[in-house]
């Protein structure tokens, strides 16, 4: 079992990096909107094992940042076009 748990972890991990360095977001900014803990990106690289329920709350971050940074989608033929 500690392999899986490290395995999880250190997916979770390579979550955060995709979405800090997709969004330019600051990891200590992160850290401080998803858990209220400024330097759980820092224990994270080092090594911290998060439990379920922090592991849900950053994956739940994670969603809500992405879902934000996606580019308003374009107009469709016609739409938008001002005569």
């Amino acid at each position: 079992m500690g392999r899986e748990w490290s395995f999880r972890a250190m997916s979770l991990l390579f979550q955060i990096e995709n979405c800090l360095r997709l969004t330019q977001l600051p990891p200590s900014r992160f850290g401080r909107e998803a858990v209220k803990d400024p330097r759980i990106v820092h224990d994270l690289r080092r090594g911290r094992q998060p439990g379920q329920r922090m592991q849900e709350r950053l994956k739940s971050h994670i969603a809500k940042i992405m879902a934000e940074a996606q580019p308003a989608p374009k107009a469709g033929k016609g739409e938008g076009k001002r005569k």
